[in-house]
């Protein structure tokens, strides 16, 4: 374990957070040459709150108060329950870190990162960003166990809180910038098991304030630490992806808190001698540009989506493109009658691990274009219910699964910027009806209003918590900047 015991990490971690805040003067030395990674290190170390401007704070608490709510809703998950009882049976010390959706229960600090992140895409839930990546739930986890583990005399204040909450999300935007193979839906990494280990290291550092020297080492060790393959996608094993990665990006800044190196141009790209580079084909990293005027966060021009149901985002297209069409097939036939259905055609991208014609599991339903968008047509909506074993196995379901047939136009890519759904209902009378989604509501291009997240967030953190306390860390989230100790918001859940 990386703690020996938390008084001496307090120690460490308080240290190095004092002297970051009260040094007046810095011993001048020769600026050594800049590679990529120093220019990360450096604008991590030198990013100050009054960078963060009105838009990016903005839409960073909204990540935060999604990430919350999806990961309370995924406390009551059969997966988290492994995960936390693994963790609680393995590991008993330096339990002061709390739990999501478990009041009263401590975990040690990295342990509650790993079990809350396990908790937040249990359910495929999570917000999605692009390029194709799950940015909050590989950070705020860390964060949330960082701030109660510092002492009293060192607790980051709510501003600190969501500075390095942002200096994460930055991290992973620009990591995956460098590479043309990560805008389009994966097929060997999932992402944020390579870049969420990143931007979870880049944040705790942040929130530690580890030096520049020490912020660079923090993302070296990460790399090391770094990858889960996309064949568990679809399966129990997939929210781990996102629990290590906000574990091990912590465990990364704490071990270069306590001096441990690691190679300081991980994530230049030297020939010979992959880095960071491993994780990618192509690969054309870039230097990152000092906090100021002239850097504007990948957030302030590149919104997030959040998704209206648990499932696979790929899912919200044909959702929506199958409740359109079953909107023209009432007005059609007067009501929903599956007898009338010859065939169901799908077009959609070419993506392996989504294309399930008949999924057995909760899982497997969630990262299948045909379950989600027969559902749609059947149900006339997708929610929590909808991937119950009941639902899953219903025979009026199989018998529309026994309709569809997937078609993959050439202009329909696998990218979240540019793909569509299209649900067509070839009928028996010779008719056919189509319906087309481009963008569905909760997409970057058509963002949920205020009104819609916070419905989802109630809906969500209701089934862990009364209403006075959901109230409670909404007002809570939105009043993060005036916060003095963000260790509150943690304990809250």
């Amino acid at each position: 374990m990386v703690y020996l015991t938390l008084q001496k990490s307090q120690k460490i971690l308080a240290s190095s957070r004092q002297v970051h805040k009260t040094a007046a003067h810095v011993v001048a030395r020769s600026a050594p040459e800049e590679t990529v990674t120093s220019s990360f290190a450096s604008f991590i170390h030198a990013v100050r709150p009054e960078h963060l401007t009105k838009t990016v704070r903005y839409r960073s608490k909204r990540m935060i108060l999604d990430s919350i709510g999806v990961g309370l809703m995924g406390s009551t998950t059969p997966v988290f329950d492994i995960a936390l009882q693994y963790c609680r049976e393995l590991y008993s010390s330096v339990a002061v870190s709390s739990v999501y959706g478990r009041p009263g229960m401590k975990l040690s600090p990295t342990l509650a990162a790993f079990t809350n992140g396990v908790a937040t895409h249990s359910m495929d839930f999570d917000d999605t960003w692009h390029p194709a990546t799950h940015p909050s739930g590989a950070v705020l986890p860390a964060l949330l166990a960082a701030s109660q583990m510092l002492p009293p005399s060192t607790k980051p204040n709510g501003l600190d809180f969501l500075l390095a909450f942002n200096v994460g999300l930055e991290v992973q935007g620009r990591l995956m910038h460098f590479s043309t193979e990560a805008h389009n839906i994966p097929k060997r990494f999932h992402p944020p098991s390579v870049v969420g280990t990143m931007g979870s290291a880049a944040a705790t550092a942040k929130l530690l304030s580890l030096s520049m020297t020490q912020c660079a080492h923090a993302l070296g060790i990460a790399a090391s630490l770094a990858g889960a393959p996309m064949a568990n996608a679809a399966t129990q094993a997939k929210p781990l992806h996102i629990g290590n990665a906000t574990r091990l990006g912590f465990e990364a800044a704490l071990l270069a808190a306590r001096g441990m190196e690691a190679n300081p141009v991980i994530l230049d790209d030297i020939p010979g001698c992959s880095g960071f580079s491993a994780f990618y084909s192509v690969y054309h990293p870039k230097p990152l540009s000092a906090p100021g005027d002239h850097h504007e966060f990948l957030l302030e021009k590149q919104d997030i989506a959040f998704k209206r149901f648990p499932a696979h985002l790929g899912m919200h297209w044909v959702v929506d493109a199958a409740l359109s069409v079953r909107n023209l097939f009432i007005n059609y036939a007067g009501s929903f009658s599956p007898s009338l259905i010859r065939t169901i055609v799908l077009k959609i991208p070419v993506s392996k691990y989504i294309n399930r014609p008949f999924p057995s599991s909760e899982h497997q339903a969630r990262h299948s274009f045909q379950f989600n968008a027969c559902t749609a047509l059947l149900d006339g909506e997708v929610g929590l219910s909808s991937f119950t074993e009941s639902s899953i196995h219903r025979q009026e379901l199989r018998e529309l699964l026994d309709k569809v047939v997937v078609e993959h136009p050439e202009d329909n890519v696998a990218n979240f910027d540019k793909m569509y759904g299209e649900v067509a209902l070839l009928l028996h009378s010779g008719d056919v009806l189509t319906g087309k989604c481009d963008t569905f509501y909760g997409h970057w291009r058509k963002p949920l209003s205020r009104e819609s997240l916070l419905k989802k967030f109630r809906s969500n953190a209701s089934h862990v918590f009364p209403e006075e306390k959901v109230e409670t860390i909404i007002t809570m989230v939105d009043n993060l900047e005036n916060m003095s100790d963000s260790s509150q918001l943690a304990c809250s859940l």
